[in-house]
């Protein structure tokens, strides 16, 4: 009986520390202790939602969702446990489940204001997600947005130097005019008549094209000059984006749409070539951190072709500048298809950027037709990388099945929305855990895998390194599985709240050893991280 109270007493001092490192925003920390606790004491329902309440810092949403329904088990009546299981099935997108654990708060908490409000949230969202799938046409081939769209008819300046439509058809009429004299006339008025068509024509040719390429006058913002998206333009951009200033509509349309017949084109895993002597930068998520991407620039310097990067996804959502990061990144592609490679994130898909706020973002600082333009091209973002054939590069991890090849991923037909199973499922939210073999995935989707896992994949493809990014780190990076697997993370003090630092990695070839560079966090305007995120969800981060 002493050693029982002896054992509750150690647990509660262990949840005292554990809730100290939560407040010092120390997750893992706090995980670690709260296991402690319930070790010593198991049927503590308070330690499993703390514990879940961690979790769901880390957006580990699957843990979250274990220890919360372990927590309901323990104690049917605590109210916590479903209010975090709620909260973790909100994070997974899971509207209808999350519904019936905050009716359930609501049920046994009848006058918590907080309850009601969450439990209104949650059901506009599942009226809306059944308002979509009822309208949905289930078979249909929707025509890609970006087919209907002619960015050369954007923003056209009526008070501008450009014609009318009746100064057009005047001098069209003026044309045919002198082309009628012309069958009328004299050999010498001939070759003078000729001369005026041919003026006209140069004139008319002249007009037209400046009315499908000017933007109103007033716009004082980067331009570019006809087809060509030059360092210069994209310069200014990034000065325009530090002021907070828009690019006009007219030249985001032709960022996205060129990029995306770039990466169309591209396989599902590219190869990359880094001659010797060369090297090549690999960063992990930014997470819609701009200004920390900029002191990524200031650090290592601007992509260009003596310089190349890869940006290994999750370039969106969480932070508030995530159309910034995501034109920059863009503009570079369209400047210099090899001075830039963009690697496909689990944030860039549809469910995740409704949630966590890019979606918000798109429709208040350009339009709707920019919120699907951007889902299409996400689709076309390859899934991995490989470097001179030795090192790969994606941006979860690997697979709940050995013998995997390279082939096989360059197989996937990746034009699509991120399936809830499979390669590229995995190759998007897998991650390593320290033990051998595959376990559960902590965020309820994907997998862990472990270091027996990574060698076996590196062995069967003649690899050397895997890299890849999708978790928080506290100093940017982590080396596992015997040096054989990187992680790198490059949004420093990831939502302003975490404290970490950001990390990329330089390989120089031949031998291509990573180099690991550190960097700490910039200021940024006040605008807080997921402001554009749906309402129910900002209640919880």
């Amino acid at each position: 009986m002493a050693t029982e109270e002896n054992n509750i007493a150690k647990a509660e001092e262990f949840k005292v520390l554990a809730n100290e490192a939560f407040k010092d925003r120390k997750f893992s920390h706090a995980i670690e202790l709260y296991t402690k606790a319930i070790e010593l004491n198991s049927q503590s329902a308070v330690y499993y939602a703390n514990r879940a309440f961690a979790h769901l810092r880390l957006e580990e949403y699957g843990s979250a969702i274990l220890d919360a329904t372990k927590a309901i088990e323990v104690d049917p009546k605590y109210s916590k446990g479903y209010y975090r299981r709620g909260a973790a099935h909100l994070g997974l997108g899971k509207f209808k489940e999350a519904l019936k654990d905050f009716q359930q708060v609501k049920k046994m908490s009848p006058n918590d204001p907080d309850a009601t409000k969450k439990l209104k949230e949650c059901e506009k969202a599942v009226m809306k997600l059944k308002f979509e799938e009822a309208i949905a046409v289930p078979g249909s081939v929707k025509r890609p947005i970006a087919e209907t769209i002619d960015f050369r008819s954007i923003g056209k300046g009526r008070n501008s130097s450009v014609p009318t439509e009746g100064a057009i058809a005047a001098v069209t009429v003026a044309v045919m005019a002198v082309v009628v004299m012309l069958l009328r006339t004299s050999k010498t008025t001939l070759v003078a008549a000729i001369v005026v068509v041919g003026l006209l024509l140069v004139l008319w040719a002249f007009w037209w094209n400046g009315y499908n390429t000017d933007v109103e006058p007033q716009y004082s913002g980067a331009k570019i000059e006809g087809d060509v998206i030059t360092l210069d333009f994209v310069k200014k951009m990034m000065d325009d984006f530090k002021k907070q200033q828009c690019l006009h509509k007219r030249y985001a349309f032709q960022i996205v749409l060129q990029t995306k017949e770039m990466l169309q084109a591209l396989p599902s895993l590219v190869d990359i070539t880094v001659p010797n002597g060369k090297h090549f930068t690999v960063c992990g998520d930014v997470h819609g951190q701009f200004y920390d991407l900029m002191n990524i620039f200031e650090l290592n310097g601007l992509p260009s072709e003596e310089n190349p990067y890869l940006f290994n996804g999750d370039f969106v959502d969480r932070g508030s500048f995530s159309l910034e990061v995501i034109l920059t990144l863009f503009a570079f592609k369209c400047m210099s298809p090899s001075a830039i490679y963009l690697a496909r994130g689990n944030h860039e898909s549809k469910s995740m950027n409704k949630i966590y706020g890019f979606e918000g973002e798109v429709r208040s600082k350009l339009n709707e037709t920019f919120v699907e333009l951007f889902a299409e091209v996400f689709c076309c973002l390859p899934l991995a990388h490989v470097i001179n054939e030795k090192v790969f590069v994606v941006h979860g991890g690997l697979f709940s099945v050995d013998g995997v090849k390279l082939s096989d991923i360059r197989s996937i037909n990746r034009f699509c929305e991120p399936p809830e199973e499979g390669l590229m499922c995995e190759l998007l939210w897998s991650d390593p855990q320290p033990l051998p073999g595959r376990g559960p995935s902590k965020r309820g989707v994907g997998l862990s895998f472990g270091g027996d896992v990574t060698k076996r994949f590196l062995k069967e493809n003649n690899l050397d390194l895997v890299v890849r990014s999708h978790e928080v780190k506290d100093e940017g990076y982590e080396i596992e599985h015997d040096g054989k697997l990187i992680t790198v993370f490059s949004a420093p003090n990831y939502c302003d709240q975490m404290g970490n630092k950001g990390a990329f990695i330089r390989f120089e070839a031949p031998d291509l050893k990573p180099n690991i560079i550190t960097f700490a966090s910039v200021p940024h305007p006040d605008v807080k991280p997921m402001a554009y995120a749906n309402n129910f969800l900002r209640m919880f981060s």
